[in-house]
C-alpha cells in the first residue's frame, strides 16, 4: 500500500479560500503564468490540482519566474 493520498481537485471557492486571492487576481496571475493553470473537469467545470496550489503557496512571489525569459 502507498502512503500517498490520491490527487485532489479543488474548485475555485476552495482555491480562493486557501490563497486569499480575489477571483480577478487569480485569473490575472494564471494569464501571467504566476499561478497554476486550472484543469477542465467537464464542459462547464474546472478545478486546480491541490498539489499545484500547495507548491504555489510555498513561494508565491517566485512561482513561474524561472520559466519566463529574462529581459
Amino acid at each position: 500500500m502507498t502512503s500517498e493520498s490520491p490527487e485532489r481537485i479543488l474548485r475555485i471557492k476552495a482555491v480562493l479560500d486557501r490563497t486569499g486571492l480575489s477571483r480577478a487576481t487569480l485569473y490575472r496571475k494564471m494569464q501571467d503564468g504566476t499561478f497554476p493553470k486550472n484543469i477542465r473537469i467537464s464542459s462547464r467545470c474546472a478545478g486546480w490540482r491541490e498539489s499545484a496550489i500547495r507548491e504555489w503557496m510555498k513561494n508565491p512571489m517566485f512561482y513561474g519566474v524561472t520559466d519566463r525569459p529574462v529581459g
